[in-house]
Parts: structure tokens; C-alpha cells; sequence
């Protein structure tokens, strides 16, 4: 069995890009070949900043033979129907054969197809691959209709087996298949011809061209590392810089130099982020005072000074980078030491929407709702104001607007040395904390106060504008800050009732969006809320106070912020199943949860949900949500039947079997149980009084007949089925419990 040797090789490619282009090749050519009918062992994609190359081993040397039989109109049919069978397979009338059947006789074909050699098959699909290949970008070049990422310069395209090496021949716009390819760009240009992978690899070597992209990070990465260690430092990590620096280069040479002493009291976070976005350093670090001191750079070839010259005009530009740095830094103290309250004033100019206002009025409405929430987060209301209104302020910052990614941690520089408290500062920066499933969760009352009341905002404002999410399109990432919110409030333990801060935020952000809603109108319904909780309540107050409503505006709020707020709740319900799906609770025992009141308390909701799911886990508990399904059916059907709800209470002196009377005990002592442990919200507790139903419940199914004919006993076994359903509902909505 042959091997498959190819390598596309062309002007540097993109770093971001060699990866999926490397996984394309090898999508597209091991599927063209098997669909071809040619199988393999084993296929490698490899990548550098000037090729793309696929290893494929154990190819079969030619496609099998196919015989295909082929079912054709009955024997006597039309001409035309004969003749459209035979066009489809073929074949002429005397290679038919006829056969009887249960319908008759029926023609049938035979076709046989023949195999092709694997060069045939592999020329055409690497053709195809390379004329459609789903490069993000392309270009074209020259007077050809080819397009590739940067120009293409030579096809390598071999098989080769025991026997020796050939050459698959294709031609794609005047490039002509071959066995060369070509070494280093400047330290071995010349070409050289190859007769398999191994070869290929090893020549490519000695030609200064490390193939596979792992080795060449590996590299790089053990270089810094000794590099630094030897001068008392430590590299600090980056992968996605190490992966996009080993798509640079094709001769990875480490490289490490000075940063000049102004630079050094420059924050950390700066020099790093310079450096990275701008020259694709790595920082380095002294571990005893965690300042950047050094860098680490890669150069694509050795030099005769060892790098000395490279090193040096690094070094000059990486200068002016920081000094611009530097300049931003100084300027940006200068304001905040000053006044940093002109920061937030700019933001006024700023639009954070068009339909929700500027980011200044946006700050306006977080601050609010963060004085609303600092009693259930335990921070300092003024505090938590004040921290709400310079959170933002260094979008204003120059050094924000030339590095956006150090938005909130420039910020918390910049409040520091404004002589704010250290807390209100830590704010600006974890406010926007957890952005992701493995992102820290802020602790701190004041920032937790303030990353919920930005999250909230975000996403009430976009519900009152009817920008939601849609399918995989998400623009404002608003699946993420709903689950920010989620961690937020269990992480941290929160008694948090949505419901009612939905409802004031969606007043702020209807504010926002219309201007025909006057201000102290609005004013005075967020007062309501804020006595009442509950938005119906709060507005039929404010109605009654007001004598009539200043306009229809303000009418149509009264159904349309509680329709949206349980629109908006579904949607946290939703993401909630996401988050405890990673703990093995399914969605169906989350529903049994929701469909109990306070389920806009996200806490409650978890911990019901979480005792619910380890009783469902034992046998007692799947057992008796099957009795209780029973009971719960037998009812229904009964109500349904007899025109009466079953709901008056049982009478033990009815019963006339001892399991009929065990039950009543039982549902007697799980009542005086459940009924504490759920005031007390010991949820655990009050499902194991539950699940010990099941035996009872059992036995009264096994030994009793609920719809005996005597009416009374009749009735009164309903009521107990009834009790049944009370009870266990009491502690969650089993009906929606699945199986």
C-alpha cells in the first residue's frame, strides 16, 4: 500500500489561520479519497508559515471494482420507459437480464465498474481541494482565476511504496505538480527533491524548517525558559501568544533583550499588553517583585552575530512603543489625580446604544440599581454608588482607548491614585468578572454588588428593546452576562429576588428608550417598586396616587414590564439547565423546581433542585415519583369523570385495609415534617420525607381498589389520592419529572 505525500507551498500564511487550514486539507482530501473509494490508515496534517502538508499512510493502490445491481421496468413496458432505464445504467437492451418475480417479469441490470489507480483519484481531489479551498481570506494574483491565501508557488504531490517514488501529475493555473520543495527562505532557498514523508521531513530539517508547529513551540518555549532562568527570571505564560509565534517562524532562533530603565515602573499589565499586541514579545518577569524587566523574542534564522543586530533594532522600536505607553500613562495620572469625575462626564458624548442612551446614562442606571441591591450583598450603599459611577471611567482614558483590553484594570490604577478606597477601586476592574465558565467569581461586596447591577442592566436594557438572543447569534453577549449573573449569586450565596429588580431596571431602560415617559412619573413608580417588590402592586398604587396617568406611554407599561420580566426570567431558567447540567441535574427535574413559587430566587431554585435530584437518584425516590404519577392519574381521570375536585380531606375511619390506614399515618408524619423543613428551606430534609412515602404508597396500590363501588369508600380513597398529590407537590411539581 502506497503513502500520499502532499505539501501546498506558498508565500507566508497568516499564523491564525494555519491551523484550520492544516485541518481543511485534511477534511477535504481524506474525505475526496474515501469517497473515491480509496481507504487509508492513518493522515497528518502539518503547518508552517509557508506550507501546507498532508501525510496520508496505507493508501490502497487502486479503488476496488463495483458491481451494481440495478432493478428496471417490467418486461413489455414502454419503449420510453426502456429506454430512460438503460440511458441511467449504461448499458444497451441486450445486456439486460429479465427475471420472473412475484409482479412479473422484471429487467434487471448489471454494472460493473471498474477501479481506478490512486494517482488518478488523488489528482483530481487535490485539484478540486485546492481550486475550492475555504480560506477566511484570499487573493489573486497575476492574470489566473486561482485564489489562495498569498500566492501559490509549487505542488509536492508524491506516492510512493516499496517499489519507489512518483509523482501524482496535475496542473492547476501553470502550477505543475513535482517532488521538490524548497528549504528556508533565507538560510537554504535552494530546491530539493524528496521521495517520502520521512525523507521530506528530514531533508526539510537540515534545510532549517521545523515541520510540525508543536516542536517549534515546544522549542521556543524550553529556549525562553532557559533563557530566563539563567538570569534569575521567570517567562510568564502565554499559549495563544506561544501558538501564533511558532506560525511565524519556520527556524525558530530565542532572542532575549532589555527593556530600558524609564520603561520599568510602568504597570506590568502594560508592558505585557505592548508588547504582545504590538511586537509578539513574551514578558519577562523577576519573580521577587513581579516587574517586567526583560523581553523574549523570536527571530526565523541565525545570524552571524548571534542576534545582536536583531536584538537591537527590536529594541529600538519596542522604545518608542513603550514611550507612547509611557506618554499615556503619565497624562491618564494626571487627569485622575486632578479630577477623574471628567472621565465620566466625557461618557456623556459616548453612545452606549441608540435606543438605550450614552454610556453616562447607562452609569446613571447602574448606580442605581447597585444602591438598590447593596442591602442583599451586604456592601455599603454609598460605597457601592460611588464605585457604580467610576467603574467605567477609563473608557475615557487615553491608554483604554489605545489598549481597550486593559479596560477596569487601568481603571482600578486610576482610581487608586485618585485616593479613592482600595475597594472602590478593586471594582472597576472585577465588575466585569465572571466573563466565562472558568473566570473568577468576585467576592467582595461592593464589586459584587456592581457586576450584578452591570449585568442586570445590559440585559433588561436589551429585553426592553427586543434585542435577544436568536438561535447562535448572540452580538451582546448576552447568554454570558445572564450566566455571570448565575454565579455570581450562587457563588456568593445571594437571597436575590430577580422579579423585583427586573422590573425597576426595565422602568430605567423604557425610560431610556422613550422620551415621552417623564422623569419624576418614572421617579415616583421605581419608589413603589421599592416599597412594594412586586411591579402590579406598586403600579396600582402609583395609578391611584396619580389620579390619571400622565399618557398612554405610561399605560402600556403596566403589561408590557411584567410580560418582559418573565420573558427574561424564562431566559435565566434556561441558562440555568446549562450551568447544573455540568452537576448531572436534568432539565426535566429543574422544571419540577421552576414550576414552584419563588423561582426568581436563583439560590432556592438550586438548592430545591439539587435536593430533588438525589432523592430522584434512589430507588426510593424514582419509585415513588412513579406512585405518585399513579395516584396522580387515577385522580385526574376521576375529577374528569365525576364533574368534582377531590380536595376535602379524607376521613381515616373510611379505611378499611391496613395499608389504607398505614398511608394516612404516613402522609400525616410527611406532612408535619415537609411543612418545617420547607419554612426553614431544608430541602434535603423535607425530599427524604417525601421519598418515604414510597413504601407506604406502594402497598396501598398493591392491596387496595380506589374506584371500589361503594361511593363513599370511593371518595374517600380520591381525597386520600388527593392528599397524596398535595403533599409531594408541596415540595416540587412532579408531573414534570420524565419516565
Amino acid at each position: 500500500m502506497p503513502d500520499l505525500l502532499i505539501e501546498l507551498f506558498s508565500e507566508e500564511i497568516p499564523a491564525r489561520m494555519q491551523t484550520r487550514a492544516g485541518e481543511d486539507l485534511k477534511k477535504r482530501i481524506t474525505d475526496g479519497l474515501v469517497e473515491g473509494g480509496l481507504t487509508y490508515a492513518g493522515a497528518a496534517a502539518l503547518t508552517t508559515p509557508r506550507r501546507l502538508t498532508l501525510a496520508v499512510e496505507g493508501l490502497l493502490a487502486e479503488s476496488p471494482t463495483i458491481r451494481e445491481e440495478r432493478k428496471g421496468p417490467k418486461v413489455g413496458a414502454p419503449d420510453k420507459a426502456i429506454e430512460g432505464f438503460l440511458r441511467g445504467a449504461g448499458l444497451t437492451r441486450d445486456q439486460l437480464e429479465e427475471r420472473d418475480t412475484p409482479k412479473g417479469a422484471v429487467y434487471f441490470a448489471t454494472i460493473e465498474k471498474a477501479g481506478r489507480p490512486a494517482a488518478d483519484i488523488v489528482a483530481e481531489v487535490l485539484e478540486t481541494t485546492i481550486r475550492n479551498f475555504p480560506w477566511p481570506k484570499s487573493m489573486r494574483w497575476g492574470n489566473g482565476p486561482l485564489r489562495w491565501v498569498r500566492p501559490l508557488h509549487s505542488i509536492l504531490c508524491i506516492l510512493n511504496d516499496e517499489a519507489g517514488a512518483q509523482v501524482v501529475p496535475l496542473e492547476v493555473e501553470g502550477i505543475t505538480s513535482g517532488d521538490t520543495t524548497a528549504g528556508h527562505r533565507f538560510m537554504a532557498p535552494n530546491r530539493f527533491s524528496v521521495s517520502s514523508f520521512d525523507d521530506y521531513a528530514a531533508q526539510l530539517k537540515r534545510a532549517f524548517v521545523v515541520l510540525s508547529p508543536d516542536e517549534r513551540a515546544e522549542h521556543i518555549w524550553n529556549d525562553a525558559q532557559n533563557m530566563a532562568f539563567a538570569a534569575g527570571l521567570e517567562v510568564v505564560e502565554d499559549r495563544s501568544l506561544l501558538a501564533e509565534v511558532a506560525g511565524l517562524v519556520e527556524w525558530p532562533v530565542v532572542l532575549m533583550g532589555q527593556i530600558d530603565d524609564e520603561f520599568l515602573d510602568l504597570p506590568p499589565e502594560v508592558l505585557q499588553t505592548s508588547m504582545k499586541e504590538h511586537q509578539k514579545f513574551f514578558s519577562v518577569k523577576n519573580p521577587k517583585t513581579g516587574r517586567i524587566e526583560r523581553f523574549i523574542t523570536v527571530a526565523n534564522r541565525e545570524t552571524a552575530d548571534n542576534g545582536a543586530t536583531i536584538l537591537a533594532g527590536n529594541q529600538k522600536v519596542l522604545s518608542a512603543r513603550l514611550a507612547d505607553a509611557k506618554f499615556f500613562w503619565e497624562n491618564d495620572l494626571r487627569v485622575a489625580k486632578s479630577d477623574i469625575a471628567q472621565w465620566t462626564r466625557a461618557l456623556e458624548n459616548v453612545t452606549f446604544h441608540n435606543k438605550l442612551g450614552t454610556q453616562a446614562e447607562r452609569i446613571d442606571r447602574i448606580a442605581a440599581l447597585a444602591r438598590e441591591l447593596a442591602p442583599v450583598t451586604g456592601a455599603d450603599t454609598d460605597q457601592a454608588e460611588k464605585a457604580a459611577r467610576l467603574a467605567k471611567a477609563d473608557l475615557s482614558s487615553e491608554m483604554v482607548y489605545e489598549f481597550p483590553e486593559l479596560q477596569g484594570l487601568m481603571g482600578r490604577y486610576y482610581i487608586e491614585a485618585a485616593g479613592e478606597d482600595a475597594a472602590v477601586a478593586a471594582v472597576a476592574q472585577e465588575h466585569y468578572s465572571p466573563l466565562g465558565p472558568s473566570d473568577d467569581v468576585p467576592t467582595a461586596p461592593p464589586s459584587v454588588t456592581v457586576a450584578l447591577a452591570d449585568k442586570l442592566d445590559t440585559l433588561t436594557g436589551f429585553w426592553a428593546i427586543d434585542e435577544k438572543p436568536t438561535g447562535s447569534k448572540d452580538p451582546f453577549a448576552l447568554r454570558r452576562a445572564a450566566l455571570g449573573i448565575i454565579r455570581l449569586v450562587l457563588d456568593n450565596n445571594l437571597r436575590l429576588h430577580l422579579d423585583r429588580y427586573f422590573d425597576s431596571q426595565l422602568v430605567r431602560a423604557e425610560s431610556a428608550s422613550n422620551n415621552a415617559l417623564r422623569s419624576e412619573s418614572i421617579n415616583d413608580l421605581l419608589d413603589e417598586i421599592a416599597e412594594h417588590g412586586v411591579f402590579g402592586a406598586a403600579f396600582q398604587t402609583f395609578k391611584e396616587k396619580l389620579g390619571e396617568l400622565p399618557n398612554s406611554d405610561f399605560l402600556s407599561l403596566e403589561k408590557k414590564i411584567p410580560d418582559t420580566s418573565d420573558d427574561l426570567l424564562s431566559f435565566f431558567h434556561d441558562r440555568l439547565k446549562v450551568f447544573l447540567r455540568d452537576e448531572g441535574i436534568r432539565h426535566d427535574i429543574i422544571d419540577a423546581c421552576i414550576a414552584m413559587d419563588g423561582n426568581d430566587d436563583l439560590n432556592l431554585l438550586v438548592k430545591r433542585a439539587r435536593a430533588l435530584n438525589a432523592v430522584i437518584a434512589t430507588e426510593d425516590g424514582e419509585n415513588l415519583v412513579q406512585g405518585f404519577k399513579r395516584a396522580n392519574n387515577i385522580l385526574t381521570q376521576a375529577e374528569e369523570k365525576d364533574g368534582v375536585e377531590y380536595s376535602y380531606g379524607a376521613d381515616v375511619k373510611f379505611a378499611e385495609t391496613d395499608s389504607e390506614k398505614a398511608l394516612f399515618a404516613a402522609l400525616d408524619q410527611a406532612q408535619a415534617q415537609i411543612e418545617p423543613a420547607l419554612k426553614a428551606e431544608d430541602f434535603p430534609t423535607a425530599m427524604a420525607a417525601m421519598a418515604a412515602l414510597r413504601g407506604p404508597v406502594d402497598a396501598f396500590f398493591e392491596d387496595v381498589q380506589v374506584n371500589t363501588d361503594n361511593d363513599i369508600v370511593r371518595r374517600n380513597r380520591l381525597n386520600l389520592l388527593s392528599q397524596i398529590r398535595q403533599v409531594c407537590s408541596s415540595v416540587a411539581d412532579l408531573t414534570r419529572i420524565e419516565g
